[in-house]
This record gives structure tokens, sequence and C-alpha cells, in this order.
């Protein structure tokens, strides 16, 4: 064994002699923390370690590391002894793949998203709500050279976005009505729509035309146009967006993309199992 690995083993052990001391780790949901801690790995594609990943998840450091253990044992979580890092693991891939294959967002949607995209040449993106954020599930890029960076994994605002307008404008009553109500609306740029009255006359607005657009509200120098996918009940389980940067297509050129979108987006509706 290397100097600089017992060193790092007697750091470990030291944190967790202190971290007992100090507080009597909660067993009464790990399995809730354990997922949680697969959440936060999630969003660090550079990986974290053990301390970063206690501190994030407000857990002892002792739990943490013995949570990070067990995870890694079952493949759920990789380990880099270099940089002393966890990343995601192989087996979290493996099971998503299956949850995509299972709703139809690989074989079934793939097909007719790279057809939207060979029409227009820009990103065609698919995305489902998740709570207060749009989850991306399948992105075919354009041939161009500038790369839309909502990749199948990514969580998103619902409010500044283009899917998630969609999302919302097309959801049952009663649950349109509480994101109206309780949505965070983030400004995340000069352009977000931070004033709730206003937000609601942008989702009524989207109702009334079909579809909706962002212009530059989630990220500067990108608009995107999205319309959604309807269940037999009309409410949205997903909604289709073409995405740009603003120096290639117009707002009035990107609108005109619409009826390609609805004729795909009408095509999935009938194809994907409505969740």
């Amino acid at each position: 064994m290397s100097v600089n690995q017992t060193t790092a083993d007697d750091d470990v052990a030291a944190e967790i002699k202190a971290d007992a001391k100090a507080a009597k780790p909660d067993r009464t949901d790990m399995v809730g923390k354990a997922l949680g801690l697969l959440v936060l790995l999630g969003d660090e594609p550079l990986g974290a370690s053990a301390a970063e990943i206690s501190r994030r998840a407000d857990l002892p450091f002792s739990t943490t590391y013995r949570l990070l253990g067990s995870l890694t044992r079952d493949g759920f979580v990789d380990y880099e002894p270099d940089g002393r890092r966890y990343h995601l693991g192989l087996r979290i891939f493996q099971l998503g793949q299956r949850v995509s294959n299972h709703h139809g967002f690989a074989g079934t949607a793939m097909p007719v998203l790279r057809r939207v995209t060979e029409q227009t040449g820009e990103a065609t993106i698919l995305s489902v709500r998740d709570g207060h954020h749009h989850l991306t599930v399948n992105k075919v890029d354009g041939p161009q050279m500038f790369r839309v960076t909502s990749d199948p994994g990514h969580l998103g605002s619902l409010s500044t976005t283009a899917v998630g307008k969609a999302l919302v404008a097309f959801a049952e009553d009663s649950e349109r009505e509480k994101l109206l109500a309780e949505l965070p609306l983030e400004g995340l740029t000069e352009k977000s729509i931070t004033d709730r009255d206003a937000f609601r006359a942008e989702i009524g607005k989207v109702r009334a035309e079909g579809y909706a657009v962002m212009d530059e509200e989630n990220e500067a120098g990108m608009r995107a146009v999205a319309v959604p996918l309807l269940n037999s009940q009309g409410h949205a389980f997903a909604s289709l967006a073409t995405a740009v940067p603003v120096f290639r297509l117009s707002l009035e050129g990107l609108v005109a993309h619409v009826p390609l979108l609805q004729e795909a987006a009408a095509e999935l509706a009938a194809r994907l199992p409505q969740r």
C-alpha cells in the first residue's frame, strides 16, 4: 500500500470517528438517503468527494461514506481512487435505458425525432414533466455546428422553457392551477417571466395558440418552440420542441415549424404509452 493511500485511509477513518461522536445517524430511511445521493451525483458530471456529497446532502459523513460504499459495491456508483471522487455507475445507465425503452422514448420516439430534425435542420427535444421541472427524455441534434445542451436526463425550468410552458398550459385543470399558483418563477435571464400575473397570461396565450415559445428566457442566445403531446383527455403527458440559436432563425421562422411539430406530436401521442 502506498504512503498516499495510507494517508487517505487515515483521513477517512478520522472523519468517520469524529462524525460518530458528533451525531448518531438516522437509520429510518436509508433507502431514501441513498437515492438522494444518486440524485446529487447526477448533478456532478466531474464527480464529487464523500465530504462534498455529505455537505450537499446534509448528512453525517459516516452515513454518506457507508452509503456510497454500498452503492459502489452494487454498481450504482463508481469510485475514482486517484481523485477520491465518486461518479454515477453503469448500473444507473442500464436502469435508465430500461425506463426509456418501457416508455417508448428510445425505439418508438427516435425515428420521429430524427425525421423532424431532418426537415428543420435543428435540434428536436422530447420532454416530460417531473414535479416543478421538465425532464429531457430524448433529443436529436441538428447537423449544424452549434449544439443544444439539453441532453437526456436534463432537468429544466417549467416557466422559462417552451417545453415547460407547453406542459403547464395543457396540464389537467386542477394541476395547471396549482402550478400557476406555486411554480417558482426563476429569473434565469433578463427576459424570464418572473411576475405571476404575467406568467398566467403567458400560459393562457399558449393554450389559445396551441404552442409555446421561448425567446432567450431560459438561456441568452437561444429560442425554441414547443407543442404538447396530448392524451385522450386532452392533457399533456409530454412536449416536443425545436430549439435554435437566435442568429440562425427568427421567431417567426421558428413558429413556422409548428405544423410539423404538431403532426409529429400527434403521431407520438398515438404510439407512446401515456403516463
